[in-house]
């Protein structure tokens, strides 16, 4: 348990649970939890870089012309070899078939619990 103003907007926190290390993320007023096992090679997938996602920006004829940051889309990146993560969701942004393990997160006023049981 934590309060949530010691977790501010866009700041996450690593907690451990019966030797489980789980990243608990506050993000435009919700919270998320993950496992901090990346699918890859088992790195600390909650611990890198938060950042939107990165577009291409295509013209009507399919030609590129850049690309620019997300307005929407936010991932994590595993600090090992960079697999990004989808914030909202633990999905792996290159295969999105491919989930970090979710856990529920319970706030009951300033009280902040995730649920791993």
């Amino acid at each position: 348990m934590t309060k949530a103003s010691d977790l501010p907007d866009g700041e996450r926190r690593i907690v451990s649970h019966n030797g489980v290390e789980i990243g608990v993320f506050h993000w435009e007023g919700a919270f998320y939890a993950y496992q901090n096992l990346c699918v890859h090679q088992g790195g600390p997938a909650c611990e890198g870089l938060i950042m939107h996602k990165v577009e291409d920006v295509l013209a009507p004829d399919r030609t590129w012309h850049g690309q620019r940051f997300s307005a929407d889309q936010v991932h994590f990146v595993c600090p090992w070899h960079g697999y990004e993560y989808d914030l909202r969701t633990g999905e792996c942004a290159a295969d999105r078939r491919l989930k970090l393990k979710t856990y529920e997160v319970v706030r009951r006023g300033e009280d902040v619990y995730v649920r791993a049981d």
